[in-house]
């Protein structure tokens, strides 16, 4: 595994937010959802695709906070602009397990 400096991590700009709208990709490739993340007045609203409906609904994710990489540049998903990464874990099957705090914190939050 090659090693990364401190500097190299803090480069990229983890943030917190609150998924306050999911609802289908239309028109991807693979099941996904496109998520709209509440990451507080400094970044706002953002939007991002993920394939996570092995373990998620949209209904069950609105009011839901997640770990996002919000430095990437935007990513065309079909029709859909990807705005931010949001971060997961995979299971043993191979699905995503979204990253979330476990108390809730505020939005905008950065990673340290």
């Amino acid at each position: 595994m090659e090693q990364i400096t401190y500097d190299d991590f803090t480069r990229v700009d983890i943030r917190v937010g609150t998924i306050i709208e999911a609802a289908p990709l239309e028109g991807a490739r693979k099941p996904a959802l496109r998520l709209s993340i509440d990451f507080g007045p400094e970044l706002g609203i953002r939007k991002s695709s993920a394939q996570i409906t092995v373990h998620y609904t949209a209904e069950e994710l609105v009011g839901q906070q997640v770990a996002a990489v919000v430095n990437f540049p935007p990513r065309q998903i079909g029709r859909f602009m990807s705005q931010v990464l949001t971060l997961g874990f995979p299971a043993a099957d191979g699905s995503v397990v979204l990253i979330a705090p476990t108390k809730s914190v505020p939005n905008g939050g950065k990673l340290f």
